[in-house]
Formats: C-alpha cells, structure tokens, sequence
C-alpha cells in the first residue's frame, strides 16, 4: 500500500502532516460548536490556548497587524508544533506512514514560501502599492543586489533551520537509541520536547517580525 502510494509521490510525512491538519479541524469544530458564555472543559483550554498566543504575538505585531495575520502565525505555530512532536511517538520514521512532517524540506519550504509571500502581500497593502520597493533602495541604491539577496534569504533561513533543526534532532536520537537503547534516549525525548517547541516558536516568531518589518516605519510605533 505505501509502495503505492510513494510511487505517485505520497510521502509518510504528507500522510502524517494530513492527519495532523484533520485531527486540529476535528478539534476546532468540537470546541466551538457549542461556545459557552463561561467556558469549560476542551472550550475552556482552546481559548486559554488561543488566547495566550495571541496575546503573545500582539506585543510583536501590535494590535491590528495581529487581528489580520494571527490566524495565519498561530495556525502556523499550532502546526508546526504538532508536526515536531509527532517524532516523538514509537515507530515515528520506521512505519511508513508515520513521519515528522517538518523533518522534510519540502514542508518547511512550503511553509516558508508562503510567509514570504505574505510578507510582500502586506508590504504592498500597507504602503498602498509600489512605493514598498522603495525601501530597496535605502540607504543606498547600489546596494539593491544586496537588498534582494536579503529579501530572497528570508525563506530559504526559515526552511533551513526548522528542517535542519527537526532533522538532525531526531537522528541523533535514534543514534543515542541504538547505543543505548535504556535511559540516554529518554533523556533525548525530553529535551526534544523543549527544542520542538522552540523551533516552533522561531519560524512562528520570524514570520511575525517579517511581516510587522514589512509595514511603513510609521505603525511601528
């Protein structure tokens, strides 16, 4: 069945990043089909969640930036926070249709691209058309080459670290694993659970700063 699959170019990592994506709309659509006025149980924990990271990225972006593009930075963190940790579960890289999704370059790249498509989208908007290029030319206009490069970085360090990071994280676990497959690599799990949630928390964060960057000097203020 995955020989199949992979022979149309079905990864483990698309099967798991799949059942990531339907088990956090099943969730959503449980905890908000019958909002409370005072809220409990899985309600009650959605909107602690979902409320402490906003509040978290509305001290970056500000209010308003955040009203717009939280759905995408929070969505983004939920995920990749997900994606991270679905490398800690036995069998995650031996059974093949369980992988980390994040510990390919093609989820990280694809999650990349779309930040760096949305940070220009809103460099457009915020500057009400072209005059956002401008700020390529700044300080100096001989530097443009250099202010591309620098623009054309952004989604290729973001692809890099999370997939380098995920990656070589779990394979030095399975290292440590097949050395000493009692204590050390419990030790690693636990530390993999503190580096899952940071590496989440920088692209999610980078992708905040990137957009807020974006807008005219003015609404950093």
């Amino acid at each position: 069945m995955m020989e199949t699959l992979e022979s149309v170019g079905i990864t483990g990592g698309m099967l798991t990043s799949a059942a990531i994506t339907i088990a956090v709309c099943l969730v959503s659509f449980i905890a908000g089909r019958r909002l409370q006025v005072v809220p409990s149980g899985l309600q009650n924990f959605v909107e602690w969640a979902v409320g402490s990271l906003y509040n978290f990225f509305k001290g970056i972006m500000g209010e308003e930036t955040c009203k717009r593009y939280f759905p995408l930075i929070g969505t983004l963190f939920i995920y990749i926070l997900l994606c991270n940790y679905t490398g800690m579960l036995p069998g995650s890289g031996h059974i093949p249709w369980l992988e980390a999704p994040t510990g390919s370059i093609n989820c990280t790249a694809a999650m990349a691209i779309i930040v760096f498509f949305t940070i220009h989208i809103e460099g457009i908007r915020s500057h009400h058309g072209g005059s956002y290029f401008k700020k390529l030319l700044k300080p100096f206009a001989f530097l443009l080459p250099l202010m591309i490069l620098e623009e054309l970085v952004k989604p290729i360090s973001l692809t890099l670290r999370l997939y380098g990071n995920i990656f070589g994280e779990h394979t030095v676990t399975a290292s440590f694993f097949d050395l000493v497959p009692i204590g050390l690599p419990a030790v690693m799990q636990a530390l993999f659970v503190l580096m899952g949630l940071i590496q989440a928390l920088v692209f999610s964060l980078l992708a905040a700063i990137y957009i807020k960057e974006a807008q005219p000097e003015e609404e950093h203020l």
